[in-house]
């Protein structure tokens, strides 16, 4: 039997699914919640769950995960430190040292000024004790790595620090974007790092005896060496491997995917079996980057949303908080709490203070971990120390401290990981309803009529009114997500919004009444889209496909993806022979710059070179039977007198790519 391990690691879950090869069914799969402070914990749980498994059978791993985006938005890492050359420093960039070194080149590969190598060891050498990593970034690289392939010999020769070139993680123009994109990269490495030995851990305790693959931010299979060395790839990997595992269990090639998950809902467009790209780079934390990565529209509604009443008016927060159900089951001296909760006067605030602010009766917190370096009031500290004896209400704990509730700065407890946030949720509603239980059902009714009542609704009101909230926030998501596909544009004005809305209501306007037809089915993945997506698809009148398996519909992706490597070569005519029919040209590789007398000449070496170092890498990534396949792309100006060219050969771009499917640890390499 050819088993392989899919597993992700998601915000609030982790799940894992067990794929037969060679039959291509889900056999087994099992669900656990993710543990932030030791993923181990949570990834061996959900693989204990599983049943009815000889896990010796299993032949290969692969793994999907958030931590690179989350570490990425947290600031989480190494320290870095840069040096660009050629260029300016941006203070955007998350370094911990930079220097501005002189060099760099021109759009002809040609330098532009000489590489000043004792500046940037005399850097090095000042700064390696306060830094962990190095990230090197020249202007132009991408048409002669040259400087860039220096200065790394040099900082290898100076110390053992890892160090990563702006030319490694992109071919593309744009100083400022691969610098971005190189910094991320070092910075991640302890991170993904740390994320493998867990997991490798966890597949050494359960006696399981497999090569591991890690999902990249496009939605394809990397070795776990490679991980290691580029971790920024895996940048968006848990919802890519959504869209993979949507095409594999529905086998639909063209479809809207939403993936509604604990924390957020993310929704990804498939054309043609594959995840639809970002063409110009993920754009994480606020960053533009230069990682492929599928164009991933998330937003903050997912199970464990924050429901938030204040005087009278319902609120979908996009805070993530754990369910009342869920930590009723971890702590059992919560559902006492909660029904102490019901005779506690519900304080309503200012519309003015922030939603986040806003304190509920049927709200705790629980203690998380240390924060090293964290300053904290005498208040704070008390309110530590008493939520690390279990859950305790804000209104409780400042009780037993003696100050205002308000007068405690939660926000910065909970941004600093301190300390998580209990309260009702839409889990919970579910719970309630009956739709779902899987935990404390009796805790979530609880929350639920306190809530409820606070509303001024009944209790089946008040559900009814979570869930609709639920479903017009992601159909509107859904609505962003395809007039950007259809404009490329995100900018809306009351004027769209207000269609929106109306089409998402379906409500008669006082002349007409709007609607949107989606020419593509929607296909669900995740626990809850059996609730949420019925209505959704209804209101833009499509098929919703909800396929088997699709509560861990990430896990299977994870284990039914490819390999695929990719690599670039740009050609240029030569100055003054544009028009000229197979002009003498100029390659740029991200190895090298080389002169032809012919363009067919150079496409020819750069297909050659191509399909080397492609295929080099995918079988370095693990993969077996590498079929490669090539796009050449001729951007021409058309003249308005045409001559045999047909206009001006600005450039002609190759790209090889090599596909293949992981090589089994039982087979012979």
């Amino acid at each position: 039997m050819s088993l392989g391990l899919g597993i992700d690691t998601g915000g609030t879950y982790t799940d894992a699914a067990i794929v037969d090869f060679e039959n291509g069914s889900v056999i087994s799969k099992a669900k656990a919640l993710t543990t932030r402070g030791d993923l181990y914990v949570g990834i061996a749980d959900s693989i204990s769950k599983l049943e009815g498994v000889d896990l010796k059978s299993i032949r290969l791993v692969s793994l999907s995960s958030t931590l690179a985006t989350n570490s990425v938005v947290e600031g989480k890492g190494y320290r870095v430190g840069l040096m660009i050359v050629g260029g300016d420093y941006k203070q955007t960039i998350p370094v911990d040292e930079v220097a501005e070194i002189s060099g760099g080149h021109n759009l002809e590969g040609e330098e532009s000024q000489p590489l000043d190598t004792k500046a940037a060891r005399d850097f090095i050498n000042a700064v390696k004790g306060k830094v962990d990593s190095f990230a090197i970034s020249s202007f132009l690289s991408v048409r002669n790595p040259s400087h860039e392939l220096e200065l790394k010999k040099i900082v290898q020769e100076e110390c053992d620090h890892p160090v990563i070139c702006g030319h490694e993680m992109s071919s593309k123009l744009g100083l400022y974007e691969r610098t971005i994109t190189a910094v991320l990269n070092a910075r991640l490495i302890p991170i993904i790092s740390d994320l493998v030995a867990s997991v490798k851990k966890v597949l050494v305790d359960k006696g399981i005896e497999a090569p591991l693959m890690i999902v990249k931010g496009d939605g394809s299979l990397m070795g776990e060496e490679t991980a290691r060395l580029r971790p920024v790839e895996t940048i968006l990997s848990g919802p890519a491997a959504s869209l993979i595992g949507a095409r594999y269990l529905t086998g639909l090639s063209d479809a809207v995917v939403i993936d509604v998950g604990g924390t957020t809902t993310d929704i990804g467009i498939l054309r043609g079996g594959r995840p639809r790209l970002d063409p110009e780079g993920a754009i994480i934390g606020g960053w533009r980057t230069r990682v492929k990565a599928a164009d991933i529209a998330t937003s903050g509604i997912g199970g464990d949303s924050r429901i938030v009443v204040n005087r009278g008016e319902i609120a979908l927060a996009p805070q993530r908080v754990i369910p009342l159900c869920i930590a009723s089951s971890i702590y059992p001296s919560l559902r006492q709490r909660l029904e102490e909760a019901r005779n506690e006067s519900a304080r309503s605030v200012s519309g003015y203070i922030a939603l986040e602010s806003i304190l509920q009766t049927t709200e705790f917190f629980v203690f998380s971990r240390e924060s090293k370096g964290m300053v904290l009031t005498e208040e704070e500290a008390k309110f530590i120390e008493l939520v690390k004896l279990g859950p305790r209400s804000v209104q409780d704990g400042c009780r037993s401290i003696g100050i205002h509730p308000y007068a405690l700065n939660l926000r910065k407890l909970e941004d600093r990981g301190m300390i998580q946030r209990i309260g009702l949720t839409p889990t919970d509603v579910l719970h309630v309803e009956g739709s779902y239980r899987e935990y404390d059902q009796e805790a979530s009714k609880v929350g639920v009529e306190v809530q409820a009542e606070a509303s001024g609704m009944g209790v089946g009101q008040f559900c009814d009114e979570i869930k609709e909230m639920a479903v017009r926030k992601i159909a509107k998501e859904l609505v962003h997500k395809l007039i950007y596909e259809e404009t490329g544009k995100t900018s809306t004005c009351d004027t769209s919004e207000y269609i929106y809305d109306m089409m998402i209501s379906q409500a008669d306007g006082l002349d007409c009444t709007y609607s949107l037809k989606l020419n593509k089915p929607l296909i669900g993945v995740g626990a809850p889209v059996g609730v949420y997506l019925p209505p959704v698809a209804k209101k833009l009148h499509t098929e919703l496909v909800i396929p088997l398996h699709t509560e861990v519909g990430n896990a299977v992706g994870a284990i039914t993806g490819s390999v695929v490597e990719s690599v670039e070569a740009l050609i240029r005519p030569k100055d003054g022979y544009a028009t000229v029919i197979d002009p003498p040209c100029k390659l740029f590789t991200s190895e090298e710059t080389k002169e032809f007398d012919s363009l067919e000449e150079a496409v020819k070496y750069a297909i050659s070179w191509g399909r080397a170092l492609s295929k080099q890498r995918a079988m370095a990534d693990g993969a077996k039977d590498v079929e490669i396949i090539i796009d050449r792309l001729d951007d021409i100006f058309s003249l308005a007198k045409k001559n045999k060219l047909g206009g001006l050969l600005i450039d002609t771009r190759v790209t090889i790519t090599a596909i293949g499917k992981p090589q089994f640890f039982f087979e012979e390499k």
